[in-house]
């Protein structure tokens, strides 16, 4: 099921539940960022807009929990810089390689938003797990981004990663920047 890279077990997988319940309500309820589930189209597991988050109705809770969180740190970096709204919106494929430490920093702050929400949520137990999740993510972007190919996401995981450190949330009214169909998260 998970490569060799993977030593610890995922997390019991009925605590994902009720932790995207609370970081999905209050990303709603505290941000007025809609989180749903549905097809999204193009093969994608999650999608955003800047006032919506898409989650894939096939997303196993690890993935789905991931995205929550991670899509909603880029929700508000979309809302608050127009750097970090264009870097977003910037095809996969299309991303000029002078550009990948940016997008390294991009990826990690959208992940110390997310860790921030979780918190706020009262999810307080799943720190070691996002650090984990986000390197991975980080991994196989560079691996997309540097040959093109999707490669097995699992086979980037390695524990232990370094903490995230929470980033302050700063207000923020979502707006929608895009049509959903414009499909950009790998």
């Amino acid at each position: 099921m998970f490569s060799a890279a993977r030593l610890n077990p995922v997390p019991d997988i009925a605590g994902f539940r009720p932790a995207i319940r609370s970081a999905s309500g209050w990303a709603t309820r505290r941000y007025g960022v809609a989180v749903t589930t549905d097809v999204v189209g193009l093969d994608l597991k999650g999608d955003l807009d800047g006032e919506e988050i898409m989650i894939a109705t096939a997303c196993d809770p690890e993935t789905t929990l991931f995205l929550v969180a991670h899509l909603f740190g880029h929700t508000v970096q979309w809302n608050t810089s127009a750097a970090a709204r264009d870097l977003g919106m910037i095809a996969p494929t299309a991303m000029p390689p002078g550009r990948l430490g940016d997008v390294t920093s991009y990826e990690i702050e959208a992940c110390r938003y997310g860790l921030t929400l979780l918190h706020e949520a009262g999810v307080h137990d799943l720190d070691q797990w996002l650090a984990d999740y986000a390197a991975c993510d980080r991994a196989y972007l560079g691996h997309f981004y540097a040959t093109g190919t999707i490669g097995e996401f699992r086979r980037f995981w390695r524990d232990g990663q370094p903490l995230l450190e929470p980033l302050p949330i700063p207000a923020f009214v979502p707006r929608r920047w895009r049509l959903r169909s414009g499909g950009i998260v790998v």
